[in-house]
């Protein structure tokens, strides 16, 4: 488990992200020209996200939002906020592209527990907190075994137990479930049109 965590994991996020990258770069350009026309020139969405050890990185996202504001200045609801292509891209979970850069820079794994809010960290529980040992990742076993339909805390179970199990085997099980959930559309119900409800410590 060691060597392929700290070294064969490592070479092949790298390799497969490159390789990601080159063969969607179609994709890639078609949704950066759409989002830029869409959106006034506004094609990406960065957060900085907690990584490895709680370092703080910056992930990298589509844009599937405006920045429409109400009449003081404030943001309007995300589901005012949305566009239809917006939606497209989240639901064919294409929003998360940019993060093959992440991977490449190494703030991020191809497979790993998702980066979350900075906010939630102090929210943790010793246990829950043990995601953090790894880098996080594009998926994830949570993400395999229910994404945005189960509990926070049944997705942090999902988050330790992949640090625990953590293989080849493994990612390449994750690799093929994330295709397979992404083809027939599954568990994404909430991230496209009604977002998980914020974790509060305790749900």
């Amino acid at each position: 488990m060691m060597l392929y965590k700290n070294l064969m994991k490592p070479c092949l996020d790298f390799s497969v992200a490159l390789c990601a990258l080159i063969v969607l770069s179609p994709v890639i350009l078609l949704i950066t020209l759409v989002l830029y026309k869409r959106n006034k020139g506004s094609v990406f969405f960065s957060q900085v996200r907690p990584g490895k050890n709680k370092t703080p990185i910056k992930i990298l996202k589509f844009k599937s939002m405006t920045d429409e504001c109400d009449a003081s200045g404030n943001l309007l609801p995300d589901v005012m906020r949305m566009t239809k292509f917006g939606t497209f891209i989240r639901r064919n979970s294409l929003d998360e592209l940019p993060q093959l850069f992440n991977v490449l820079k190494g703030d991020m794994s191809l497979i790993g527990p998702r980066p979350l809010l900075l906010k939630y960290v102090p929210l943790y529980s010793a246990e829950q907190d043990r995601r953090h040992s790894v880098k996080p990742g594009i998926t994830g076993w949570a993400q395999v075994n229910g994404r945005n339909s189960i509990s926070w805390n049944r997705k942090f179970e999902y988050d330790v137990y992949y640090v625990d199990h953590l293989s080849l085997l493994l990612d390449l099980k994750i690799i093929w479930l994330t295709i397979k959930k992404v083809y027939q559309k599954e568990g994404v119900n909430q991230s496209a049109s009604r977002p998980m409800n914020p974790f509060n410590g305790s749900n």
